[in-house]
């Protein structure tokens, strides 16, 4: 018999079947969880993780429980629902929540269930599925040393990278700095390359001047790919995430009393693509939308640039 706790892992969609995955592959046995989507959820079986019907089946049989959602208000349900993680957790438990959280609800949920003796660990997450299948992402890590040195060999499995940020919350912290950034950016491509497209420079002229400057950067990189490309699928992220992740940023921003011009500029982008049912677009569809409010097609743009 292992020697190795047993792990739970709910919401195996884009980024948690790999992480799932290479979990597996780190010789643990695993207890997932998905949504409507079976795909994942049955490769993950044919791989021999067991199904859980509810969190708290899961937390009654996991030492170590994984959340991999999209949002705060779905982490509260898996966590107090009826058939929650708390309904059949034990003392010793612990929660690795991944998700890009809202901070002021992560730390209310790690007090909460500290009460039953349970342990929350905020991990969310860098890089892409990509990374996510090849067991590379980046792991913000939110917990005290003791917490962390119990994880860590556990998220190895899943991180190419992996950095403790500080006490329980930092982790998501941490993770909306990022995404303020990926929002800005991803504004910021998008309305440059309709004013560029407007006074006559080209998506690819600015790509291919921009690229390889200093002001390029992987983000760049896969952006303007759909840009010029046209490929949906170089950065798989949606317009609804990061419209959620930059709302939360400004309330963090509220909360701690912090002037935050620019990241309210970004919000307005992604509200106004959520809006008029973009949601699920991909975040580097924002320069279509933002073409649009200018009076531009940018793919006929990029397709007359060629």
């Amino acid at each position: 018999m292992s020697d190795k706790p047993v792990i739970g892992f709910i919401g195996v969609g884009l980024m948690g079947h790999g992480m799932a995955k290479n979990i597996l592959k780190g010789g643990y046995d695993l207890w997932i969880k998905g949504n409507v989507n079976r795909e994942p959820v049955d490769s993950l079986l044919g791989m021999g993780a067991k199904e859980a019907a509810s969190p708290k089946e899961m937390a009654e049989n996991c030492d170590i429980v994984h959340i991999c959602l999209s949002n705060s208000p779905q982490v509260e349900a898996v966590i107090r629902g009826p058939d929650g993680i708390l309904a059949g957790a034990r003392e010793g438990l612990i929660v690795i929540d991944t998700t890009t959280a809202d901070p002021v609800s992560t730390m209310a949920l790690a007090d909460e269930m500290a009460k039953q003796g349970v342990k929350m660990v905020d991990a969310p997450l860098g890089r892409t599925p990509k990374e996510a299948e090849e067991g590379k992402l980046d792991a913000m890590v939110g917990c005290d040393e003791a917490d962390f040195a119990t994880v860590s060999p556990v998220i190895d499995c899943w991180a190419g990278t992996i950095t403790r940020i500080g006490p329980t919350g930092s982790g998501h912290k941490m993770k909306l700095l990022m995404n303020f950034l990926g929002a800005a950016y991803a504004a910021l491509y998008s309305e440059t390359a309709a004013l560029g497209a407007k006074v006559g420079i080209s998506p690819h002229t600015f790509r291919d001047v921009i690229g390889p400057s200093r002001l390029g950067s992987g983000f760049f990189d896969t952006f303007m790919t759909y840009v010029c490309e046209r490929d949906r699928d170089a950065h798989k992220f949606s317009i609804a995430n990061m419209s959620k992740d930059i709302r939360y940023v400004n309330a963090m921003a509220t909360d701690a009393g912090v002037m935050n011009v620019m990241a309210a500029a970004a919000k307005h982008y992604f509200t106004h693509a959520e809006a008029i049912g973009a949601g699920q677009d991909y975040v580097p569809m924002l320069s279509d939308h933002v073409g649009r409010l200018n009076g531009l097609d940018m793919e006929a743009k990029v397709k007359k640039s060629r």
